[in-house]
């Protein structure tokens, strides 16, 4: 048969029309093209059951609580989309950003450096952070998550090194290094000045990985690597940009941090890491790189944030929002996992 057909695999052709041509497979396609869809159908439904449950969820205080609390994460998170869509991750974003943040509260307070300085040499601490990383992948040739568990611990020792364990209060720096935490009023609406530096950040790596030839390499290194080499892209160029613009954000998110809890303490942030993937995860960007965009990653965030605090006003202990959290990667895996198989 295939002889006189010219070795035309017309079975699988067949297959491949009916597939395309079912329900199911068209909203797979959607789901494919436009990888926000789900996380925003599940940030709506979750919003609406929640008020329904308790009243109270909806009320602007609350609501205006979640999005402060996401502001941290959500800083992270695009960090680690960053690094995602390449088809690696990073298991030390929320300790280099604990780093950093102990280093510029404590240059400020201790060494008296002017806040301004202080966050500058934050952000030299989160890039070269991103160099380490970026360096030990690209020239090493070494897995990034076995990297980043390293850098991981590497980091937690350092900023218990650095801080001897010290907390640094609000009071003990200058104003401009706890700015972020100032409120600001938006009709009964009060969100924090990190949440805005938080929409900038993510306004901003949306264009640029939307609008230019950088951004499609990114997406391009992730969905195959030796396909991009084969294209003339340099995979160790975009890589290394890739940890570095992520130590970037991340030094950012110091900031934010310390304008959220007022404070610079060597022990917050415990869960950063996994809170910044798990919002990934959610938000659509595929584990496998090459698929997502930032907007899944913000609505990700702001699904964590929405649960705990619904399952919390329903009276749940904090053990089933984790359980509720672990529930929602799984799922959001195995979609992605099935999204993955679509035709191309």
């Amino acid at each position: 048969m295939s002889a006189l057909t010219g070795n035309v695999p017309t079975h699988d052709l067949a297959e491949e029309f009916l597939d395309r041509s079912t329900p199911l497979s068209r909203l797979r396609n959607i789901l494919h093209r436009y990888p926000a869809i789900s996380p925003a159908v599940v940030l709506v439904i979750a919003i609406i059951v929640f008020g329904l449950i308790n009243p109270r969820f909806l009320y602007p205080a609350n609501l205006s609580l979640i999005t402060q609390q996401v502001a941290v994460v959500g800083t992270l998170a695009l960090a680690q989309t960053l690094i995602i869509l390449t088809a690696g991750i990073d298991l030390s974003v929320g300790a280099a950003m604990i780093f950093s943040s102990m280093v510029v509260a404590q240059t400020a307070s201790v060494n008296g450096v002017p806040g301004e300085f202080a966050l500058i040499i934050g952000l030299f601490v989160g890039l070269a952070a991103g160099a380490l990383n970026g360096f030990l992948v690209t020239r090493l040739r070494l897995p990034p998550f076995i990297v980043t568990l390293g850098t991981l611990n590497i980091f937690i020792a350092l900023t218990l090194l650095y801080s001897n364990g010290a907390t640094v209060r609000g009071a003990e720096m200058p104003s401009i290094l706890t700015a972020t935490g100032l409120p600001i009023s938006i009709g009964d609406v009060r969100i924090t000045v990190g949440v805005l530096v938080m929409l900038v950040l993510y306004i901003v790596v949306a264009f640029i990985l939307g609008r230019t030839a950088w951004g499609r390499h990114v997406y391009a290194v992730g969905d195959d690597k030796e396909a991009a080499r084969l294209a003339g892209i340099s995979v160790n160029k975009v890589l290394m940009s890739v940890y570095l613009a992520a130590g970037a954000i991340l030094a950012i998110g110091a900031w934010v941090q310390i304008g959220r809890t007022n404070a610079a303490s060597p022990n917050a942030g415990i869960d950063l890491n996994l809170d910044s993937i798990t919002a990934v995860v959610i938000g659509g960007t595929s584990l496998f790189g090459g698929r997502g965009v930032v907007w899944g990653t913000l609505l990700g965030a702001l699904i964590v944030g929405v649960f705990r605090s619904g399952l919390s006003l329903a009276g749940l202990d904090v053990l089933y929002q984790t359980l509720a959290v672990g529930v929602l990667i799984i799922v959001a895996v195995s979609v992605d996992q099935w999204i993955r198989k679509v035709r191309k």
